[in-house]
């Protein structure tokens, strides 16, 4: 079990259980202290190594640059110059390279090193200096107390009276002090989760963006090599034909020596965006224009100009300044915005729109802008000062916010999490739970934009007199979320769910099957299933008492909220199975290590041209080979490799790669110059290091997502071996079917005894107890082939049992 949390009503009590907490806690911040201060001390000595390269590089670098070939004669051909050009850009490239170095290194610096630093001085500091501050108050107030009891009782009344006050004000201030220390440790304990590890993602995307610039130079450089090249062969076919020609001339002259003896007013220019009001049917626009503002006479000039649009230039406006102020975001849903106010038609205001807020600032102070009058008194909403209930008009009301929300806004990015304005909120669910205006359709209306929407069905989720998953079920909602297999938590919660009350449920279904309409848009709103959990975990479940242990507990809920989104359809569809789905099956439920294997034994994305065939395997060997797998799960060699392989040694996977690269350079390299040959080669290399990198940049990514990815496997692929309808002469018509598809043989079935949700194209989607055709041994390891529903792919073979 991890840290206790520690409640506030034990700094009153001040146990000894709850000091051994602290000291947990403590022991723990120290621990992490000592670990940044080794991330750290490494961190350096790997910037300055790199460092030490960089300079070798560059040095190198200057060398190739400083360097320039002299040719006999006053001109040079077009090769010569490519050529004579060439240790320029070899140089070009190499200081590019290293400038990207230069700058993955700052990065590190401020991404990592410092980030790591300021949280162990900032926060691990603080909380050193908080216990000195918790022990000094513990040793004097328990001294004070002590005296206090020592203290004779026949001494007069109002010195005693006076001693109880001073202990009475130690203790309370040694309670405070307790309660701000255990706050600031378990604030500690949560903080450094994303102060240690957010610092270490960025450190890896730096790493990983150096090796991509290193692979696009390479790229760039590729173009280049090829051109040069062709100018070498040009040069050295010149050469050998100038040089037999020299011989020649040199024998001539051997032989017969005698006979060869010869500003302006403009206060501010740039970029706005101008407000350009239309119609009621279309809205308004916002052009960009090209400014150009004359301080002396207040004269504003525009121009419409987009580089996009080819760069046409339009029409010239020129106004007149009034006045000029700036626009709050709670007048106008767009920030950097300037009200100005144009003398030329009085009564008017132009809004325009600066591109940052710099640029708005400084467009402020060349008009002369100012700040706007704070005249409208905030009220801040209440939320219990609404009468929400789980009636008639509340489900009407949720069902009327959703219709709206799927109708205008499913694609609005940070849908649920962009709130509104609170004042209209209020305004909206009080006129539609209040006043119980039912009959207004809010996807109708333009009076009520999306984000007010979705903030009132929260709020009115919120303000219910029970959480829509109650009190009474929430710690039997949380307890599947903390233990047990995803199977087990979907099929707890579905039977938690239909405990829920009937309006309850009702809700619970409407809110949470909108949610999956919402993530199933995530690519546009960018509200994944994830941060749908996050927006609704609180909403929709919370304890009746708050306690930090409560609080530890978001997190959960969030899960739970998770689940019953993902699997909507199948939680609400159905009623529960009085028993369990998987006990109408003799397969034992998948572990921790069979999903393992399932996960190494998967097929990569890279075919294998030696896997033709599939042979017939007996139980035994079969079960060495999950063995097999198991043991191999470190090896660098192909997962298809290694399962097609029936010695069981691993396949010469290097030799491959190394053949890929060195016949990437063209056999011309053969008869270039010595000292323009081996620098093509080092820059060459130097490429295929960055190739390399992003391959390995690729793999990684591709193994995290593969690991993240939770697969079901158990023990079915060895008790369908052993079954005895599974015989060595039914697996060999399996491999004749696969060889000869022009014959006809007995088609196998299959029936699902586990779901399964297809990662890639060619793989099935399948539910339990669904029965496949046609099947047949698939080339990849593991898998067999078969028709579902009129489509055929990938089944894994230990999700299925052969009929």
């Amino acid at each position: 079990m991890g840290l206790h949390p520690l409640e506030f009503s034990e700094c009153y009590l001040d146990s000894p259980a709850f000091r051994d907490k602290i000291k947990a806690h403590e022991a723990e911040l120290d621990k992490t202290s000592r670990f940044i201060k080794e991330l750290y001390k490494d961190g350096k000595n790997l910037i300055n190594a790199t460092k030490q390269l960089s300079l070798a590089q560059k040095k190198f670098a200057q060398c190739l640059g400083e360097f320039k070939f002299e040719y006999i004669g006053d001109a040079k051909t077009d090769d010569e110059k490519c050529i004579d050009e060439s240790l320029q850009e070899f140089s070009s490239f190499l200081r590019n390279l290293e400038d990207q170095r230069d700058l993955m290194m700052r990065n590190i610096t401020e991404t990592l090193m410092k980030p790591l630093d300021k949280f162990r001085k900032d926060h691990l500091g603080s909380a050193k200096a908080e216990r000195k501050k918790y022990e000094k108050e513990t040793e004097k107030y328990y001294s004070s107390l002590e005296k206090l009891l020592n203290m004779s009782a026949k001494k007069k009344e109002p010195q005693l009276q006076e001693a109880d006050v001073s202990v009475e004000a130690m203790r309370q201030h040694f309670q405070e002090t307790s309660l701000e220390y255990v706050c600031k440790l378990q604030e500690i304990q949560e903080r450094k989760k994303f102060e240690c590890v957010e610092p270490m993602l960025a450190f890896f995307q730096t790493v990983f963006t150096f090796y991509h610039q290193g692979y696009e130079l390479a790229k760039d450089f590729d173009h280049y090599k090829k051109a040069l090249q062709i100018n070498i062969q040009n040069t050295r076919s010149r050469f050998e034909g100038t040089r037999s020609e020299v011989n020649e001339l040199m024998k001539k002259i051997k032989e017969s020596p005698q006979d060869y003896r010869q500003t302006s007013a403009i206060s501010s220019e740039g970029y706005i965006y101008v407000q350009e009001k239309r119609p009621p049917p279309f809205g308004s626009s916002w052009v960009k224009r090209y400014c150009t503002f004359v301080k002396e006479q207040k004269i504003l000039h525009m121009k419409t100009f987009d580089q996009r649009s080819g760069g046409k230039l339009g029409e010239m406006e020129s106004v007149t300044l009034k006045s000029c102020v700036r626009k709050t975001t709670d007048m106008l849903d767009r920030r950097f915005c300037l009200d100005i106010e144009i003398t030329d038609r009085p009564g008017m205001v132009m809004t325009v729109q600066a591109l940052s807020e710099d640029d708005q600032k400084f467009w402020m102070h060349a008009m002369g802008g100012k700040e706007p009058m704070q005249y409208l008194n905030r009220t801040h909403s209440r939320e219990r000062g609404i009468d929400a209930q789980l009636d008639d008009v509340g489900i009407s009301f949720v069902k009327n916010s959703i219709k709206a929300i799927e109708a205008r806004g499913i694609n609005d990015q940070g849908l649920y999490r962009v709130v509104g304005v609170s004042s209209k909120v209020q305004k909206l669910l009080c006129l539609m739970i209040d006043e119980k205006s039912s009959d207004l359709d809010l996807a109708a209306t333009e009076d009520w934009d999306v984000k007010t929407i979705t903030s009132a069905l929260k709020l009115y989720l919120r303000s219910l007199p029970e959480p829509l998953m109650t009190y009474e079920l929430y710690k039997e909602f949380i307890v599947p979320a903390k233990i047990g297999s995803p199977e087990s938590r979907v099929q707890a919660i579905h039977g938690l769910v239909h405990k829920l009350p009937e309006s309850n449920r009702l809700v619970l279904s409407l809110v949470t099957k909108h949610l999956a309409n919402v993530a199933a848009n995530s690519k546009q709103n960018l509200m994944t299933v994830a941060n749908l959990g996050v927006v609704f975990g609180p909403t929709l479940m919370r304890p009746q008492e708050e306690t930090v242990a409560a609080i530890m507990d978001l997190k959960f809920q969030n899960i739970v909220v998770e689940i019953l989104i993902e699997q909507n359809e199948k939680i609400f569809g159905d009623a529960p199975s009085s028993t369990p789905c998987f006990a109408t099956t003799p397969l034992s439920a998948p572990t921790r290590q069979s999903k393992r294997m399932s996960r190494q034994s998967r097929p990569l994305a890279v075919y294998n041209p030696q896997v033709l065939d599939i042979q017939p395997v007996s139980p035994c060997s079969e079960s060495a080979s999950l063995f097999n797998d198991e043991t191999s799960v470190g090896s660098n060699e192909s997962v298809s490799s290694q399962s097609s392989n029936a010695s069981g040694s691993p396949p010469e996977k290097s030799k491959n790669h190394h053949s890929t690269f060195s016949t990437s350079l063209p056999e011309t390299m053969g008869f270039q110059s010595e000292t323009q040959t081996s620098i093509i080669l080092f820059i060459s290399q130097l490429a295929t290091c960055a190739v390399f990198s992003l391959a390995y940049e690729h793999t990684l990514i591709s193994l995290l997502a593969c690991g993240l990815k939770r697969r079901r496997i158990s023990t079915a692929t060895v008790s369908w071996m052993n079954s005895p309808s599974v015989t060595p002469q039914k697996l060999g018509a399996v491999g004749t079917e696969k060889s000869k598809p022009e014959e006809s043989v007995t088609q196998m079935k299959a029936k699902a005894v586990f779901p399964c949700e297809a990662e890639h194209d060619s793989e099935l989607s399948f539910q339990v107890g669904a029965i496949f055709h046609d099947v047949t041994l698939s080339r990849e390891p593991g898998w067999l082939e078969g028709v579902l529903e009129g489509k055929r792919g990938l089944i894994p073979e230990n999700y299925v049992e052969i009929l």
